[in-house]
This record gives structure tokens, C-alpha cells and sequence, in this order.
């Protein structure tokens, strides 16, 4: 009896360590952002750098309003591309998927998962780019646009971005489709509904907190992507309204002038990082209040 109360005491010490090396490692991240990057935004002025629309770091203009509203596009393009595919797929897998083929199907979207992102950066460089590029021209010889682009652009990196959200949206999306109770659908099919209206009449919004849980997922997953984004969004930091041409995201700012920056140049592309990490937190908050919300359901 000894002997077990030790082990759980000790067992109990590991997981008490494990959980403080987690907090410590996300509160060491926030001290290092927050110290490094609070003291550019006051230089160079907190609405300056946020509402500004010029980053040119040797005259010392640091405006970031170009690489958020960029990083906005390409997050909402993604939305618009992948949670239709991945809601769509996730009512296939879970209502109506053939058991031989739901583990092939179920291997192949959760591989998605584990592609590296320059992988997904090499194809779309290979595969998209050279496709928009020829959407462009079409559009610019039947006088539709002005600029065709050379193919990084917006629409090259939503693409991208929608693909490489759907393991997130599915997985979470399936699963809480599986969780509703089965006489939900029973007893809607009992009433006459067909099933293509008891499953988005019914199962879609009884799991409605787990899907917008995996959108929200998607989101952050889709925001915070770098190595894929700056291989295939031509990364130049200026405003565009078409989704033909090329922007620069706040990740892909980071990543690219990381390496050379010093001084003021440097602790600007640390308080980029805290705008992207205040982001992330937004969208992490927004989670957890799905899950409450779904908890008191």
C-alpha cells in the first residue's frame, strides 16, 4: 500500500511539472513579445503602426496595415474555400460513407494533416501558380481586369490555405456530427423529414458548437501559416483590392526580414508578432467559448 501511495505521489509530481513547463513555456513566449515589441510600437506610435500603409524599415516607416488587412484576405479566401468542402465532406464521412472505403478516406484526409507546409508551398508554386496565371491572362483579354498578375497572388494562397484547413474542419466537424444522439436523426426521419433535411436541419445544428469550433480552428491554423504563404503570395507589402495580385501576411513579413533586421527594423517585426499572437489569442478565447457554450447545452 505504501509502495502505491508513493507511485501515485510521485506520478503526480510528473504531471504537476509537465503542466508548469507548458505554462512556463507559453509565459515565457508572452514575456519575450511583450517586453521586445511594446517599446517599438510606442517609438514608433501604436495607430502609426497599425493604421499605417507603408513599411519601408531604411526611412524608418513602419506601417503594418497592409500585411494585416493581407493576412485577412488570405484567412478569409481560405474560409471561403475550405469550410464548405470540409463541412461537406465530414456529413459524407459520417452519414453517408461506405464502411470499405471510410478507412481509406479517413487515412488520406488526416495525411493531409501531416504534409509539411513546403510541400504544400512547392505545389501550389508548381501547380496553382501556372493555373491562376493563365486565369488572369483569360480574364485580362475579355477586359474583366486590368492586371492579370503572374499567378502569386490572393487567390493562389486561398486555395493553398483552404486545403491545408480541411483536416482540422473535418476531423473536428466529424466527430461532433458523430457525438449528436442517434434519435435526434430517428425521430426526424420519423417525422417525414428526407435525410438530406434531417441532416442539415437537424445533426448539422445539434453539432453546431463542434463545427464552428473546427471553422474557428481553421482560422487560426490559416492565419498563423508562413513557409506555404510567402512561396506562393508574391509577398509585396502594399494594399490591392484584386485578388489577382500579390500581398505580404504578418507571418510572411516576419520570416522574410527577420534575418538581416537590427535595431528599431528588428523590434518592429517583434511587435508584428504581437499583433499575430494577439490574433491567435482572439481565436483561442473564441474556442473556449464555443466549448462553454457547448458544455452548458
Amino acid at each position: 500500500m505504501k509502495s502505491k501511495a508513493w507511485t501515485e505521489k510521485f506520478m503526480q509530481g510528473v504531471f504537476f511539472v509537465a503542466a508548469c513547463a507548458s505554462v512556463l513555456a507559453v509565459a515565457l513566449i508572452c514575456v519575450f513579445l511583450f517586453a521586445n515589441g511594446i517599446p517599438a510600437m510606442s517609438e514608433i506610435g501604436f495607430v502609426k503602426f497599425i493604421t499605417g500603409e507603408i513599411w519601408r524599415p531604411n526611412s524608418e516607416q513602419f506601417g503594418i496595415l497592409p500585411m494585416i488587412v493581407g493576412s485577412l484576405y488570405v484567412t478569409a479566401g481560405a474560409i471561403i474555400f475550405g469550410v464548405p468542402i470540409g463541412i461537406l465532406t465530414s456529413v459524407f464521412m459520417a452519414m453517408y460513407c461506405p464502411k470499405q472505403i471510410y478507412k481509406p478516406l479517413k487515412a488520406a484526409t488526416e495525411l493531409l494533416a501531416g504534409i509539411p507546409s513546403v510541400i504544400y508551398g512547392f505545389f501550389g508554386l508548381v501547380v496553382v501558380v501556372p493555373l491562376i496565371r493563365q486565369f488572369g491572362t483569360m480574364l485580362y483579354r475579355a477586359g474583366l481586369v486590368d492586371n492579370p498578375g503572374n499567378g502569386n497572388s490572393i487567390l493562389t494562397a486561398s486555395l493553398i490555405l483552404g486545403m491545408m484547413i480541411l483536416p482540422t474542419i473535418i476531423g473536428t466537424t466529424e466527430s461532433a456530427m458523430r457525438a449528436v444522439p442517434a434519435h435526434y436523426y430517428e425521430g426526424s426521419l420519423a417525422l417525414g423529414a428526407t435525410k438530406e433535411r434531417s441532416i442539415f436541419r437537424v445533426i448539422i445544428p445539434a453539432a453546431k458548437s463542434g463545427v464552428i469550433a473546427g471553422i474557428v480552428l481553421g482560422i487560426g491554423r490559416a492565419i498563423g501559416e508562413t513557409m506555404a504563404v510567402i512561396m506562393i503570395v508574391g509577398n509585396q507589402a502594399r494594399l490591392t483590392g484584386s485578388i489577382l495580385q500579390g500581398i505580404r501576411t504578418l507571418t510572411g513579413n516576419i520570416v522574410i526580414e527577420m534575418g538581416y533586421a537590427t535595431g528599431l527594423h528588428r523590434e518592429a517585426l517583434i511587435a508584428t508578432g504581437v499583433v499575430l499572437f494577439v490574433f491567435i489569442l482572439i481565436i483561442n478565447f473564441s474556442v473556449a467559448l464555443l466549448k462553454r457554450g457547448a458544455d452548458h447545452e
